[in-house]
């Protein structure tokens, strides 16, 4: 699939299924917008939540100096339904901010699918200043048990599909050196796994309808559906795999007393 083919799925999927990840991660153990938000809490300056969708982090940063940033404007209307803002709609390719006036970038589960990855993380250069935080949230294709990678392939099997077909599959496990290629500091890579309460139909249905699969039929996903209902049976838990990636846009050199930064 090519870049505006991709955009045209993007577009069309998040108007059909607003709030969707916000959802999906719900269903989780702990929730994984807690622990992306933790490097943000007590930032200074403005932080620009990118790809924002329903803005779930906006209730681990209430204190902060946040703005979410959507282009969709199905996820910016479910984002202010549940009372959070202020919101700006607008591609994560070309932010609506000033360069050097964002204390930190929050980027929640967008990095493997925003598009043009390379100008994206140049936006996100721009608009920290100096010393500023990037702090990632993306999926893991590592970390899985046994039984979990066994759960996964239970539901590919389902959906009949072998992978998601992102358009940036380094911005997964292979994200700190994406940013560190791109000039940031990494400072920590994480991982951790998540657990997901995959254990009625309605839990199974939300797990089909999140997994941004271009080439899913109707016909397919209701199948898939019938079929991991069957299998979502009470105290069904379904690892995720997730890495929680900070990095810091350097400081400029400064020089001695008197003298200019080289």
């Amino acid at each position: 699939m090519d870049e505006p083919d991709w955009r045209r799925f993007l577009t069309a999927y998040h108007q059909a299924h607003p709030g969707i990840t916000e959802q999906l991660l719900s269903l989780a153990d702990t929730s994984p917008y807690a622990w992306l938000a933790e490097p943000l809490r007590g930032v200074e300056g403005a932080v620009l939540d990118l790809a924002c969708g329903s803005a779930p982090t906006r209730d681990e940063l209430p204190d902060a100096d946040w703005v979410g940033i959507d282009l969709s404007a199905a996820e910016l209307a479910e984002a202010a339904r549940r009372g959070r803002g202020p919101l700006v709609r607008a591609g994560a390719e070309a932010l609506p901010a000033a360069s050097a006036s964002a204390g930190a970038v929050c980027a929640a589960m967008c990095l493997p699918v925003v598009t043009p990855l390379p100008r994206v993380l140049g936006e996100i250069r721009r608009v920290l200043r100096p010393g500023g935080t990037l702090a990632a949230l993306v999926p893991s294709r590592s970390g899985l048990s046994p039984s979990g990678t066994l759960g996964w392939l239970r539901v590919m099997a389902a959906l009949r599909a072998v992978r998601q077909p992102w358009p940036n599959p380094r911005a997964r496990d292979g994200l700190a050196a994406l940013l560190r290629t791109a000039g940031f500091r990494v400072r920590c890579d994480e991982r951790r796994v998540f657990t997901l309460a995959v254990d009625s139909a309605r839990a199974a249905a939300l797990l089909v309808d999140a997994l941004y699969l271009p080439g899913l039929t109707p016909r397919r996903a209701e199948a898939a559906k019938r079929s991991l209902a069957r299998w979502a049976t009470p105290g069904r838990r379904l690892e995720l795999p997730l890495r929680r990636v900070v990095a810091d846009l350097p400081a400029l050199p400064t020089g001695r007393p008197g003298q200019e930064p080289v």
